[in-house]
């Protein structure tokens, strides 16, 4: 083998070493490429899921946030309605005990009213012995028709009782005009046992506010809905 074919085999060995070094530093470019993009896709993918969460998270927020201030809304909406109604109510009984007062303005009326309260507060009460008391100002109208008030306990066949009227404690007064907080009695008795375990409080307020209370849920019904 001469000088020029060595030389031409070389050259050929040198071109085949350079088409496979290329060839492989097309496969190794190629092969970068691709796994760059796929690194660059999952960083891609996984900020997008980041932001997904993150926005779900902050919608959730709010939509709670919304619930909580829907339900306060709707509670003080629901206090302010209920504060409405008792307030109706409220104004109503205290014209019903306005309407008391004018009770013991009939005095023939209220006398037989008051007789009838002490007869119903003895069958109430059943006992041998007891102390009535009654506002001042009605004590001479107690006196005028407590005995008719035993005599007709006594004829449904009880044991006339012995009533006591307490002239040291009296109920207190009628009440006073414009917007007095002191105590005051409408009119009306109380009646209780000798030693004072049994009560029997028959005043035209306490009627009041045991016919309120029964009758609260029509009252309701018929004047809200």
């Amino acid at each position: 083998m001469n000088d020029a074919d060595v030389s031409k085999q070389i050259q050929q060995m040198v071109r085949f070493i350079r088409q496979e070094a290329e060839e492989k530093a097309n496969e190794i470019s190629v092969s970068a490429e691709e796994e760059f993009n796929i690194e660059k896709l999952q960083i891609a993918e996984g900020e997008k899921k980041k932001i997904r969460q993150e926005y779900e998270r902050k919608a959730k927020q709010v939509e709670v946030k919304r619930k909580i201030e829907y339900s306060m809304q709707l509670n003080a909406s629901r206090i302010k309605v209920l504060q409405a109604q008792d307030d109706i109510i409220t104004s109503m009984k205290e014209a019903a005990g306005k309407e008391l007062v004018r009770v013991s303005e009939d005095k023939k009326a209220y006398k037989k009213l008051m007789k009838d309260l002490i007869v119903q507060s003895l069958f109430r009460l059943k006992e041998p012995a007891v102390l009535l008391r009654c506002r001042e100002v009605d004590k001479k109208l107690v006196e005028s028709v407590l005995e008719e008030a035993k005599k007709a306990y006594a004829d449904k066949g009880n044991a006339p009782p012995k009533v006591t009227i307490d002239d040291r404690v009296y109920l207190p007064p009628p009440p006073k005009g414009g917007d007095s907080h002191e105590q005051f009695c409408s009119g009306g008795v109380v009646l209780a046992s000798q030693d004072g375990k049994i009560v029997c409080e028959n005043t035209l307020d306490a009627r009041l506010d045991v016919v309120f209370r029964q009758k609260l849920p029509q009252i309701r019904k018929r004047l809200l809905g």
